[in-house]
């Protein structure tokens, strides 16, 4: 007669490698020696685990979790393309309670490991612009959807291929994205033109900034509109990476490298 261990045998039986999300002490104690690889997966190594993936923003949605994972393990040769995983994660608030298995191939690849970590700006800065957008998209300027443009990283360059719309109120000023006191005025100063330009460190260097270059050959999906071409353009001029607020549809967009490379709905985060 089968039981639920069966049923969950099926899932694990023959695995590569076991991500655990976010582990507790003692729970990744428990099965630190398992023959499979075992990789944390977690905003920080706070088990010592010799396999680690740092996951910068903390997905509420279990698929990006995970294909964020399995893309820093592949990076990282933890896995092998086609290995098969088994991830403990928590869906729902608390300890871990589910257990998902997948294969590590090239279709999770989303360019959210990438985009974090692969780029020149710290990727905390990159996470705090992320939650600042977020944020607006969540709850507009006084109960209505604007848009926001932040172009984080390469600053020079960021700034030498744009002009100003008007005073900039950072120009002499040391205040760093991430200050809860900033991140007021960031929201604040989305409601006018302009982008804004935080440099590799999260300073912020300016605001209100028009971008000038070239549109030429920058591919964006249909229906987005000339914010979202300026920062596909920004971002293949530069080294920078650009995050979109979007006033039309709410949803949260980055572009790196001129290309689009990850998308996410700020109700969902």
């Amino acid at each position: 007669m089968s039981s639920l261990t069966d049923l969950l045998d099926d899932v694990v039986d023959d695995v590569d490698a076991v991500f655990l999300f976010s582990p507790s002490g003692s729970f990744y104690e428990r099965l630190a020696d398992l023959d499979e690889e075992v990789v944390v997966v977690a905003p920080e190594n706070a088990v010592d685990a010799e396999t680690y993936v740092e996951l910068p923003l903390e997905f509420d949605n279990v698929r990006d979790r995970i294909e964020f994972a399995i893309e820093g393990a592949l990076e990282q040769d933890l896995v092998e393309e086609g290995d098969a995983v088994v991830c403990s994660v928590s869906v729902f608030d608390g300890d871990p309670d589910s257990v998902i298995r997948v294969r590590a191939t090239d279709s999770h690849e989303s360019g959210i490991y990438d985009l974090f970590v692969n780029s020149r700006a710290d990727p905390g800065v990159i996470r705090d612009v992320f939650e600042v957008a977020v944020e607006l998209g969540k709850k507009g300027q006084k109960g209505k959807p604007v848009g926001a443009l932040f172009v984080v990283g390469d600053a020079g360059k960021v700034m030498n291929k744009s002009r100003p719309l008007s005073y900039n109120p950072f120009e002499k000023s040391h205040v760093h994205v991430g200050d809860p006191i900033v991140n007021v005025m960031l929201k604040e100063f989305s409601r006018l033109d302009g982008a804004f330009v935080v440099s590799d460190s999260g300073k912020l260097v300016s605001a209100y900034r028009y971008l000038e270059p070239a549109a030429e050959g920058v591919d964006i999906p249909k229906g987005l509109g000339a914010r979202h071409m300026a920062a596909g353009a920004i971002t293949r001029d530069t080294n920078a990476t650009a995050i979109v607020l979007s006033e039309s549809d709410g949803l949260v967009r980055a572009f790196k490298g001129g290309r689009l490379v990850l998308e996410i709905d700020p109700e969902e985060y």
